[in-house]
């Protein structure tokens, strides 16, 4: 592994500013891949505020991919259906069903957890790990870049401290000094209307059953609403106007009722006014300084695309980072995270939260994550339809439609489906966590020339209807798949080979000769990180 030590021989970490969920998220993705992370957070605790509350299923995943999905579930309530209930007539009018993505993930559900009790799950599961430290009480005040790492000046209750990191990951909000110190701009607007956010406590389960969905999303010109089931509580989002003053708790305790009917025993619990932005950085990497999270763009925070399209970055970058710290890539693989991630950011969430909004006000055409095909809806609000251009050619995309899920393409995140090794099953993702996996698809029994280099960066598997005989000189890097099921949902014939990144989004689908001794995916690899992937022996 390529390391930037001290003269004392000490491993830098990366650090990491800002101990908001997408800096602990970034931060436990480091970690799982062993990289040394120090989190760094201006004020002595962390947020009190009642703020996001529904995780979705693609977050779920990257949590899961990082050891830390556990503890967020234990803290949190799951939910499989999303509604659409018109205000007027108090009639549903669609709803997303996440169970229909039984065939993409293990984890066919949201979530909701409010934010303020995500991010002390999230700090305990890292700073319980060997290669992870958290400073509170730490406001950077300003930084520079060297050739090999960077040095920061933080303001403590102690005094001056003064730090030196291999990189910079700003996860510093909105607001970020980060972003401000390096003189990037920020282009977009702030919208007229601030939003609401309450909590309130109420029994509309057994003393005032409504039986509204745990998110439902109320529409209506004059006064949409959305309903959230927290754990603990209910939650109300709505917009106020322009001007409007932060209301009375008894005008919200009116409000409430106005959507739900007469309940007895509402307490209002907490609340929130916060001004919304879509704002984007004109850039998201500065040499050894990375903008992530609201850093890099903030989206209006509609269909929970704030917090998810943040975590998004988290999972693309930290693989990207421990690739090229381990020597495994050289750096023009770090400039793929703002290729891929802008425009899912710009294009992607930040103009369907906008349509949502529109159309939760009744102002905008129906959306179109919002069809007759639930497969596709529950694809795009759940595992938000991404597919990354991963090949720097403009395609991309952040929706899906239709009933039924389509072959999957390139830059697509793979379907995380189950195949058989020598003990038992093994996921998709898991076989792809910590490495680039190439899946050849063939038939076992013919003796297919599979190339059997293996190492840490690349690791090669036969995957077939066939289970391989053991006299094939095939078992031990054999994959079964009964009935062809993953195969068939790949869409691909035999003899191909899909290669999968370690966040799981493919990287390529090419045929192969079985007869031959080329190595597809060792090529496509080098193509990706520069360097050809280690093996075993080095």
């Amino acid at each position: 592994m390529t390391e930037t030590t001290t003269p004392e021989g000490e491993i830098l970490p990366v650090a990491v500013v800002g101990a908001g969920p997408i800096g602990l998220i970034t931060a436990l993705g480091l970690t799982r891949y062993g990289v040394p992370v120090a989190v760094f957070e201006e004020d002595d605790r962390l947020s009190l505020d009642t703020k996001a509350g529904t995780v979705l299923t693609r977050t779920l995943e990257v949590l899961h991919r990082y050891g830390a999905l556990p503890e967020v579930l234990r803290a949190s309530l799951r939910i499989d259906e999303i509604g659409e209930i018109d205000r007027v007539t108090n009639e549903p009018t669609l709803s997303v069903r996440t169970g229909e993505l039984t065939e993409d993930t293990r984890f066919p559900f949201v979530i909701n957890i409010p934010q303020h009790h995500l991010e002390p799950v999230l700090r305990d599961s890292f700073t319980g790990r060997e290669h992870g430290s958290l400073h509170m009480g730490h406001r950077l005040t300003a930084f520079k870049q060297h050739d090999d790492h960077v040095e920061l000046t933080f303001d403590t209750a102690q005094g001056e401290r003064h730090v030196k990191a291999r990189y910079l990951l700003a996860c510093d909000g909105g607001r970020s000094q980060v972003r401000e110190q390096l003189g990037i701009t920020v282009e977009g607007r702030t919208l007229d209307e601030r939003y609401m956010l309450v909590d309130l406590k109420a029994d509309l389960d057994v003393a005032n059953p409504r039986d509204y969905p745990y998110l439902a999303y109320f529409s209506d010109p004059s006064e949409w609403m959305i309903l959230v089931r927290q754990p603990h509580c209910w939650r109300f989002l709505y917009p106020l106007a322009k001007g409007a003053g932060e209301p009375t708790h008894e005008e919200l305790r009116d409000k409430a009722l106005r959507f739900i009917g007469e309940v007895e025993g509402i307490e209002v619990l907490g609340t929130n006014v916060y001004t919304v932005h879509h704002r984007v950085a004109e850039q998201w990497r500065d040499g050894r300084v990375f903008l992530m999270g609201d850093a890099a763009h903030l989206i209006t925070p509609m269909w929970a695309l704030g917090l998810n399209t943040g975590v998004l970055d988290a999972s693309n970058l930290p693989w990207r980072l421990a690739w090229v710290l381990r020597g495994w890539a050289d750096d023009s693989l770090l400039g793929g995270y703002e290729v891929e991630q802008a425009p899912v950011a710009v294009k992607g969430s930040g103009q369907m939260a906008e349509a949502a909004r529109s159309y939760m006000s009744r102002r905008g055409r129906a959306v179109d994550a919002m069809t007759d095909g639930n497969w596709g809806n529950a694809f795009t609000r759940g595992l938000l339809g991404v597919r990354l251009d991963v090949d720097d050619t403009g395609d991309w995309s952040m929706v899906r439609t239709g009933s039924a899920p389509p072959p999957v393409r390139t830059g697509d995140r793979a379907p995380d489906l189950p195949l058989f090794g020598p003990e038992g099953p093994v996921h998709l993702h898991d076989l792809a966590a910590e490495s680039f996996v190439a899946l050849y698809f063939t038939d076992t029994r013919r003796r297919p020339r599979i190339p059997t280099e293996t190492g840490p960066a690349l690791r090669r598997f036969a995957v077939s209807r066939w289970d391989a005989p053991h006299d094939s000189g095939l078992r031990d890097l054999a994959l079964f798949d009964p009935g062809d099921r993953v195969r068939r949902r790949f869409g691909v014939d035999g003899d191909t080979v899909v290669l999968i990144r370690p966040d799981a989004h493919v990287a390529a689908i090419l045929p192969f000769d079985p007869a031959a001794d080329e190595d597809p995916a060792a090529a496509v690899y080098q193509r990706i990180c520069g360097r050809a992937p280690i093996t075993a022996q080095e």
